[in-house]
């Protein structure tokens, strides 16, 4: 976990587009422009629009993303986001994110490193791969 964060931290400095194409945030309900996921400790996106929160790298906000209410995000969060609300020191959700009983998206083993991996090797162009290398 703290590797993970460490790295995070460089990239955020030396390479902000980067940062930018990791662990980008989803909508919850596709037609919704608020319903991108909010970063926090525990995944509790669910059909509330108080309900948007999410501990997976990229995942969803609320299916339910009303004009206003606590769960309600209308830009995609990134890696930096992800690292400093769900990560912290590195001691929580790595490599396994956290859920509540009633959320959407459930915790998976391995989640949170699955989906890193998968930003780093599909989202970024050759060069960025290789800075990252």
């Amino acid at each position: 976990g703290k590797d993970i964060v460490q790295f995070a931290k460089a990239v955020e400095i030396s390479h902000p587009i980067i940062d930018g194409k990791v662990c980008r945030t989803k909508k919850g309900k596709d037609s919704d422009a608020n319903s991108h996921g909010i970063y926090a400790e525990e995944t509790t996106a669910n059909n509330t629009n108080t309900k948007g929160n999410t501990s997976l790298c990229g995942g969803r906000g609320t299916t339910n993303g009303t004009a206003s209410g606590t769960g309600i995000n209308a830009i995609p969060l990134v890696l930096k986001d992800f690292v400093r609300a769900t990560l912290g020191d590195g001691s929580k959700n790595w490599p396994t994110s956290t859920s509540a009983g009633d959320a959407v998206q459930k915790a998976v083993q391995n989640d949170n490193a699955k989906a890193v991996a998968k930003d780093l090797v599909q989202e970024l162009t050759p060069e960025e791969k290789t800075i990252v290398a």
